[in-house]
């Protein structure tokens, strides 16, 4: 997957949909943000990651001192702050290489990283804002598919920070029913003595969860509740009701 060209891509979405709705307007999915405030973070996140991995950190960088970290008042030149914040990533991973092992949240890890984190970050951003302004969301499957393996990799490496998502020897099965992905489309996720393990495989769950991908992505990602979701349930769903609760990031 080209994680580059999806940043781009994502990039001028979400700076078309913010440039079309109101400012003030509320974005229920992120607490009491405002599309402007939305806006900012996104943009501001992309710059901080490039600053992080320009400076080859190995430790955290306050998000106050980021370079050029507030946009423009003027709309035009906001869009060009926030697509220029994303080519900033890009140019930086250039420079000091993607393999070059930098500070992120997990720890250290190949400055490339942090291209496909701020993929799927703004992804999700996208996904607030259209439902903030009641605008359809969509996603390439493969994209939403990776994008979903990704927070289940933060999960499984953060298990036990917020408390175990899972209880032992419990397992949750998620399967994405769109044709175009084959194996990478179903994740069952279990938890062991080790902490949380998952793979691309089909089996049982002790609770499934099923239906289109880029579902299974908002739902799993408290975007939109399993009710709300046209999603299919199966089995003991208080495991799922615990997997949102002790996923909070």
């Amino acid at each position: 997957m080209d994680f580059r060209a999806a940043l781009l891509e994502q990039t001028n979405s979400f700076g078309e949909l913010i440039a079309a709705g109101d400012p003030a307007t509320p974005v229920t999915t992120c607490g009491d943000w405002t599309l402007k405030q939305l806006f900012r973070h996104v943009g501001r996140g992309n710059r901080w990651a490039a600053q992080i991995v320009a400076e080859r950190r190995h430790e955290p960088l306050d998000p106050r001192e980021v370079r050029d970290g507030r946009p423009p008042e003027d709309q035009a030149a906001a869009l060009d702050w926030l697509r220029g914040g994303a080519q900033l990533l890009l140019n930086a991973v250039d420079g000091v290489g993607a393999g070059t092992k930098v500070w992120t949240f997990l720890g250290p890890r190949a400055a490339g990283w942090w291209v496909r984190r701020r993929v799927h970050e703004m992804a999700l951003h996208r996904a607030d804002a259209a439902l903030a302004l009641g605008q359809p969301f969509d996603l390439p499957p493969e994209l939403a598919a990776d994008a979903l393996s990704e927070w289940i990799e933060l999960a499984a490496v953060q298990a036990g920070r917020h408390g175990l998502p899972i209880e032992r020897g419990r397992t949750l099965h998620l399967h994405a029913t769109d044709d175009s992905l084959g194996g990478v489309g179903e994740w069952m996720i279990t938890s062991t003595e080790e902490g949380i393990d998952w793979t691309h495989e089909h089996g049982k769950g002790d609770v499934a969860v099923r239906g289109p991908v880029k579902d299974l992505l908002l739902a799993v990602t408290r975007r939109r509740a399993l009710a709300d979701s046209g999603l299919e349930a199966f089995g003991a769903t208080e495991i799922w009701d615990r997997w949102l609760e002790q996923t909070p990031f």
